[in-house]
């Protein structure tokens, strides 16, 4: 599904301890707009997508909180979430990281993401035509990650009377189940399986119905896409927009919606990123009646409480405050010279997040050709995926990959890959570049981080350094560049000497 043409343990600073007491004396009087307010809107009389029939209680609904006008510059209050970085609260309240330092001066310069629940004052300028406030899921539930681990959905779809318990497709080289589906594209896209499971469940009641509705096991999550028949079409489509609403909010990218009648909505700057990819979802699926209530407490929020309990209950921030990355070497031997070919672009299917880089290494002639080069470890770890053109290094050894850090190789040979379970060091091989797995029309590398569960941007408030080289985004996915002091690389699928880069020599 990778589209990567390939041309050619985070911890939490001490010093927040005391920046927290400080945040919260100050804010200690301060009304906060609550994050889970459940409300409602008018319910349509359209057609809607077929609901879970599962009894459940839910809760008594009480009004969303409005937005004022405010004036230019007024301090707002605002809680941190999971992921906050001040570059992109600066965009969300259309404002600037110098504004909101001056009006937090407990924050120090160092911070990368902010702690969850940290008060907050943000100045905020007004834009009209804000979006809902009400959130859906938290973060937690919306990424595979540390929340995920205990949860087995082959056993959770079997206790259930839907037609999906039933349900096999081939699918990815292989005859797979209705679950296994579900795993393999949580997996592979980093998207929980159980958010697949409600939007399921919501648009075709595929936990509760015995009896599906007509077309619904061909289009299951309602996109009438002939290319996107069948369970694992419709899941690949569903995670991909939901990894570009969810990562867009995340970068500053996406800010705003339009709707299919033309209007614009401003999302809301105290929404966060599930809620906002899950907006962005409906708002290109379905009709306006239809989307209102899919975001409202009456729709997919709703349906995900019945089947999965309240998650707001549950939900453990998974990005903590003033995150940092591990020392990372470049994914090749010290000494050799290879070339930058891929600027930041997406570590699985298209679009957000441009977490992932390429690099090549030399070739006599062009395309697939194989080398005698290796791809090596940027950093210790376990080996917890060895699989057709893909390798999974666990960075903190607990061998599940949804939890720590995570590096993901892409188009490694099958012909001298590193076997599952190995123990690497820096610099240990990791496999043969090669055009394997996804999609490749030269010899090369991709390689992504996630950080329990989440992709992490290469081009962001913690980017993805290796021997000191900086990435930067370029005017389009694969371009960028590649910056040490005064050194910079340009990447290009050429492989020209703008784009060579050189592994530290040993000292």
């Amino acid at each position: 599904m990778n589209p990567d043409r390939g041309r050619s343990a985070g911890r939490k600073s001490p010093t927040w301890l005391g920046f927290l007491l400080l945040a919260l004396l100050m804010n200690a009087c301060q009304p906060q707009v609550s994050s889970i307010a459940p409300g409602g809107f008018v319910e349509s009389t359209a057609s809607q997508p077929q609901q879970a029939v599962i009894p459940s209680p839910v809760p008594a609904l009480t009004p969303l909180p409005t937005r004022p006008v405010y004036s230019p510059g007024e301090l707002v209050d605002y809680t941190a979430q999971t992921g906050d970085s001040l570059p992109v609260l600066a965009v969300r309240f259309n404002t600037s990281v110098a504004e909101i330092r001056q009006a937090n001066a407990f924050i120090p310069d160092s911070a990368t993401t902010m702690p969850p629940g940290m008060p907050m004052k943000i100045p905020i300028y007004y834009i009209p035509f804000w979006g809902s406030p009400f959130k859906i899921i938290p973060d937690s539930h919306f990424i595979n990650g540390p929340y995920q681990v205990a949860f087995d959905t082959p056993k959770y779809v079997a206790g259930q009377p839907g037609w999906l318990s039933g349900y096999q497709e081939y699918a990815a080289d292989a005859q797979r189940s209705g679950a296994e589906i579900v795993d393999l594209v949580a997996r592979n896209f980093s998207v929980s399986p159980r958010l697949l499971l409600a939007l399921l469940e919501y648009q075709s009641g595929a936990l509760s119905q015995p009896e599906p509705a007509s077309q619904a096991k061909t289009y299951p999550l309602g996109n009438r896409s002939r290319q996107r028949q069948g369970l694992y079409q419709q899941l690949l489509w569903a995670a991909n927009l939901l990894n570009n609403g969810y990562y867009g909010w995340r970068t500053g990218n996406l800010t705003s919606i339009e709707h299919h009648d033309g209007r614009q909505t401003r999302i809301d700057p105290w929404q966060n990123a599930a809620s906002t990819s899950l907006q962005n979802f409906f708002n290109i699926l379905l009709t306006k009646p239809e989307y209102e209530k899919a975001i409202s407490p009456q729709g997919l929020a709703a349906t995900y409480t019945a089947l999965f309990g309240d998650p707001w209950a549950v939900d453990q921030p998974h990005i903590p405050g003033s995150l940092e990355q591990p020392s990372f070497s470049l994914p090749f031997n010290p000494g050799k010279v290879w070339a930058y070919t891929g600027g930041p672009h997406t570590g699985w299917g298209n679009g957000e997040p441009w977490a992932a880089l390429d690099f090549a290494p030399p070739l006599v002639q062009g395309g697939c050709t194989p080398t005698e080069e290796w791809a090596t470890a940027i950093a210790p770890g376990v080996v917890v995926r060895s699989e057709p053109g893909e390798v999974m290094l666990d960075l903190d050894g607990d061998g599940d990959e949804r939890t720590g850090w995570n590096i993901f190789y892409l188009h490694i040979a099958t012909e001298g890959r590193v076997p599952l379970g190995a123990v690497l060091n820096a610099g240990d091989p990791v496999g043969h570049p090669s055009c394997e797995g996804g999609t490749s029309t030269g010899t090369h590398i991709h390689i992504a981080r996630r950080y329990n569960g989440e992709w992490m941007p290469a081009d962001s408030i913690l980017p993805f350094v290796m021997e000191g080289w900086v990435p930067k985004n370029g005017s389009a996915p694969y371009r960028g560049t590649l910056t040490r002091l005064t050194r910079l690389v340009v990447a290009c699928d050429c492989s020209n000497q703008a784009s060579f880069i050189q592994s530290e020599p040993p000292k």
